[in-house]
């Protein structure tokens, strides 16, 4: 994806958003956008499509941001919603969100050829809801009634996983033993939420064991203490996701709960309201772990035609985490290769 021309930002240390400026500007988080799971996830359908020529069906959307899912429809990935849609003997991909194993037997039925662009992070999730539940634990899974991952993640140990969708949710908890439950959780919520979660449990059930390492992921926690610096100054943020995506939408309620006057949520930079301006001085800007720069270039633009053209990083943390292709892409690309180095 080719990005377009934006202002060049001068790059600030953690902690540079810290006092009010009477000039226009824009503070501009880092990190922000692509996570090293998103990244995988549509490089492999790039890849594939490349490598197999279209269509390659994609089980839901590959990642959730809509430039990106029209972008790759375009060049012959089709989305759909159920495994029954694939034409048997056709090539599926599953999406970075996950799948239960019930989806992989439908493909199986159906001898679809499957690419598991499942994120790795989500993977490890999968894994401990099956080794616990082997354990013969009961798993609090919080997380959001509904969204992909968490019907993945349930689907690894139904009988054992109940959802909690929130603090809220706690009272109505009932397990079968107190001394073994175990709490595991969506990657993309809110960590100050999540923990709000984890500690409503606690009070109910003292004995709750905790993963051995975070479930929410690396990328989700540092867009989060991004976006809270930026809430430190900034009148006004505004975060590039679309509307069905859990990282996005928590970016814009953790600027909120951080102090942020106001916080939107846009897909582009066309759907910004100019009246958001109005006696703004600092925007925050920032975007989700599924949105490419090439939407945080266009308001970066569209910003700086109204003025707000100086342009500052801030910068909360680096990442350089990177995931290898789904394991049967590799394979093929491998394949291929020797092929052509054995001609």
């Amino acid at each position: 994806m080719t990005a377009t021309p934006s202002p060049s930002p001068a790059t600030t240390p953690s902690g540079g958003a810290t006092r009010r400026s009477n000039t226009r500007r824009v503070l501009l988080a880092a990190p922000r956008g692509y996570c090293a799971g998103v990244d995988r996830a549509v490089i492999a359908v790039e890849k594939a499509l490349e490598q197999y020529g279209a269509p390659i069906y994609v089980r839901h959307e590959i990642v959730h941001n809509k430039y990106v899912v029209q972008t790759l429809e375009k060049k012959g990935a089709i989305f759909v919603d159920v495994t029954a849609e694939v034409p048997e003997g056709s090539i599926v991909m599953f999406s970075a969100h996950g799948v239960a194993p019930t989806v992989h037997a439908e493909a199986a039925e159906r001898k679809l050829a499957t690419i598991d662009a499942t994120c790795p992070l989500v993977t490890k999730v999968h894994k401990e809801a099956v080794r616990y539940a082997k354990e013969d634990y009961d798993i609090l899974l919080i997380g959001h009634e509904g969204h992909e991952e968490v019907i993945g993640t349930s689907g690894e140990a139904p009988d054992h996983i109940q959802l909690v969708d929130g603090p809220e949710d706690v009272a109505n908890v009932e397990v079968r033993d107190e001394s073994k439950v175990v709490w595991l959780s969506q990657t993309t919520l809110s960590v100050d939420e999540t923990m709000e979660t984890v500690d409503a449990l606690k009070s109910k059930f003292p004995n709750l064991l905790s993963p051995p390492s975070d479930d929410i992921c690396y990328a989700t926690q540092n867009r989060q203490i991004a976006v809270k610096k930026l809430a430190e100054d900034a009148e006004l943020v505004i975060v590039v996701g679309s509307k069905n995506s859990s990282n996005s939408i928590r970016m814009v309620e953790v600027a909120l709960d951080a102090g942020a006057p106001a916080a939107h949520l846009v897909d582009f930079a066309s759907e910004i309201d100019e009246a958001w301006l109005e006696g703004v001085t600092t925007v925050g800007l920032t975007s989700g772990a599924s949105v490419p720069d090439v939407l945080v270039d266009g308001v970066l633009e569209w910003l700086a035609e109204r003025g707000y053209a100086d342009v500052e990083t801030v910068k909360t943390a680096d990442e350089s985490i990177t995931f290898s292709l789904p394991k049967e892409l590799r394979r093929d690309l491998r394949a291929e290769a020797a092929a052509l180095s054995a001609e």
